[in-house]
């Protein structure tokens, strides 16, 4: 469509993905006291992150109470939630989640601590775009509590799934991902379309071939 030849485009996959990877750590220390002392071997951790204008007010107050109703049927779940720094996403926060004993609410994380949490957690509930092209190289599903998504490669892999924001919704497909283990083991399996830790490596490759320093062409990136 732009007139460049097929041969000199090469697909890499996002260099996000192998930052991810080489930011996450198995033997990674919290230092927030907030998340240091969670027993990630005992307690399924849900990771939630919500930001989004259009989902300020009553889409959120939907979302929360249905994480309360989580809450209270599972008593190996707890929610983590960094909190947005937006004051008004802070107080409904605060207000609908606040005194429920199975979320800790934390300050927003700097991306190595945010990564490694991502890596321990066992679901992510969020409407952030970026999330839905890292979660799923640690192999955790991704539910978008969203209508839409710019992201429809990853609906087509499998690896998220278009939830919105009722009550209802987000409740049995959050339940779902916790009972039932197929569909968890399905979504968590699922091949993430962006990258497999590889991309600058095949960017350097694909330099040196341009060049002619090299003689064969790097290999390119297909989830399929």
């Amino acid at each position: 469509r732009e007139a460049i030849p097929a041969d000199h485009i090469l697909i890499t996959g996002n260099t996000v993905i192998d930052a991810l990877l080489q930011t996450v750590r198995p033997d990674y220390q919290f230092t927030d006291p907030l998340l240091k002392d969670i027993d990630f071997a005992k307690k399924r951790i849900i990771l939630v992150t919500t930001h989004r204008r259009e989902n300020l007010g009553e889409p959120t107050r939907q979302c929360y109470a249905a994480l309360r109703r989580i809450t209270e049927e599972y008593a190996d779940v707890e929610v983590v939630f960094p909190v947005h720094r937006n004051p008004k996403v802070r107080e409904v926060v605060a207000g609908e989640l606040g005194h429920c004993p199975q979320v800790r609410l934390a300050e927003p994380l700097d991306y190595q601590p945010f990564a490694n949490l991502m890596a321990r957690a066992h679901l992510i509930l969020t409407d952030s775009g970026g999330i839905q092209e890292e979660a799923p190289s640690l192999g955790k599903p991704v539910l978008v509590l969203r209508d839409t998504t710019e992201r429809p490669e990853a609906i087509e892999a499998g690896t998220v799934k278009l939830i919105g924001t009722a009550e209802a919704d987000v409740y049995r497909e959050t339940k779902l991902l916790l009972a039932d283990q197929a569909e968890y083991s399905r979504m968590s399996n699922a091949v993430n379309p962006y990258g497999d830790g590889k991309a600058s490596a095949r960017i350097i490759q694909g330099i040196l071939y341009h060049f002619g320093r090299i003689k064969e062409p790097p290999g390119a990136f297909y989830y399929k």
